[in-house]
């Protein structure tokens, strides 16, 4: 399939090592004794990702899987810094979200987003052995290691950006109608499930307004649960602004317009409450093959079906009652509420892309204290350096800190009773099962 459409994919990206800090010492003639000059360790690269607004899939990311930025080089001699790592930028489409595949929270949501976004930065290099001496130790044979690299398995997922989102089931004419009003071309055929992915088309209007439109694909009962094409056709809703309902108002293939409102409605409430409240225009398409007797009756039911919905009558085909539509369309968009085009970030990225893991830390009983117990380590001040625990977010994320890194459990083992206390560099906390 030439034009096929990906909205969702699983890649590993992996920032890049600090180069290692070097180890060797001046050998120049008439120099026999020379001082340390390892130089310092290039930084690793960072992970970027950036919009590129020449794409509307993810297809790439299905035949490439792994991400990796550069390694920084290890020091060199003469005090030579070593060469920091390559940068690994990934595109990827306007209205992509970035969620982190253990737990499928949001990073990021990349929406329209004009700067780039460093998720990882590559790891310090190490420093030489230069920077060891000290009036005890002349000739230091170690340098530090650079810092590991931080890799993250991800999920890409696309929600289309788009004002006004066309639903409804298949063959009802959203792609006849998104040809007939855009720059759009999608292909058409009257069968079900023609549009497997969403096309999207700029809509221009007198006096040089315009919005853009996606038709988005056919929904089948069930879709909320993954039936059929499921979230591949809800995920993308989210983002639209207004919603045109398009229905076979000539029951053509013998369908009840009625029932399938009902039935899209349900899908659209059970995925998320939002969208059920979305502003929305029950568009009756195919007026050109009913008789005006038929056209009234058909109107007339819906009207008193759907008393609070806006009901407008057209055909895609002819163009009847299209302009109206239009106008009626945009009007909405302008009074309807913007909250639905991001999504706010689930996960407190200092520490997501911090190093954290592999710091060390220590559990101990107070040599004075015997009711007091000591929490200290390079893990802690860097968790503590980026936690306001005065904050009740903070300190629930404080709280789970402790759990999971089984610091919790280490102070039980060690006997410590409700009551004592746990000191943190200048923190103090009473012990509460």
């Amino acid at each position: 399939m030439a034009n096929l459409f990906v909205d969702r994919a699983v890649i590993f990206v992996k920032a890049g090592k600090g180069g290692d800090g070097h180890v060797s010492f001046r050998r120049e003639l008439y120099v026999p004794n020379g001082g340390p000059d390892g130089g310092d360790g290039g930084k690793g690269g960072d992970v970027i990702f950036t919009i590129d607004k020449g794409l509307n899939t993810l297809i790439d990311f299905k035949n490439i899987r792994k991400y990796k930025a550069g390694d920084g080089e290890e020091g060199g001699k003469k005090r030579c810094h070593g060469k920091n790592g390559n940068d690994i930028v990934i595109k990827v489409p306007p209205g992509t979200v970035i969620r982190d595949f253990e737990t499928g929270k949001v990073i990021i949501d990349m929406a329209d987003r004009e700067e780039p976004f460093t998720l990882f930065q590559g790891g310090k290099g190490g420093k030489g052995n230069q920077h060891y001496v000290t009036s005890t130790m002349q000739a230091p044979r170690y340098a530090q290691p650079g810092e590991p690299a931080i890799e993250k398995k991800l999920i890409l997922e696309l929600k289309m950006i788009a004002d006004v989102g066309l639903v409804g089931f298949p063959s009802v004419g959203k792609s006849t109608l998104l040809s007939k009003v855009s720059n759009a071309r999608p292909k058409i055929a009257d069968y079900h499930f023609t549009t497997l992915s969403p096309n999207l088309g700029v809509v221009g209007l007198t006096g040089g307004r315009a919005f853009v439109m996606a038709d988005i694909p056919g929904i089948i009962e069930g879709a909320a649960e993954g039936v059929g094409l499921g979230f591949d056709f809800l995920r993308h809703i989210e983002r639209t602004r207004v919603l045109l309902h398009v229905i076979d108002a000539a029951s053509v293939e013998g369908r009840d317009p009625i029932e399938d409102i009902k039935t899209i409605e349900a899908e659209l409430g059970s995925y998320s409450k939002k969208l059920i409240e979305r502003p929305t225009i029950i568009v009756a398409n195919k007026l050109d093959v009913l008789q005006p007797e038929d056209r009234e009756a058909i109107l007339s039911k819906l009207k008193k079906e759907f008393p609070d919905k806006r009901i407008m009558a057209i055909s895609a085909a002819t163009g009847e009652g299209v302009k109206e539509l239009l106008e009626a369309a945009y009007e909405m968009i302008q009074t309807a509420p913007d909250d639905v085009m991001e999504f706010e970030p689930e996960i407190i990225l200092e520490e997501y892309a911090s190093r954290i893991e592999e710091l060390p830390f220590t559990v101990t009983k107070s040599p004075d204290d015997e009711n007091v117990y000591l929490v200290e380590g390079p893990k802690i001040e860097r968790m503590l350096g980026y936690t306001n625990l005065e904050d009740e977010k903070g300190f629930r994320f404080f709280q789970d800190f402790l759990k999971k890194n089984g610091i919790i459990e280490e102070l039980k083992r060690l006997g410590i009773q409700e009551g004592d206390e746990v000191r943190l560099y200048g923190w103090a906390f009473e012990f509460i099962e």
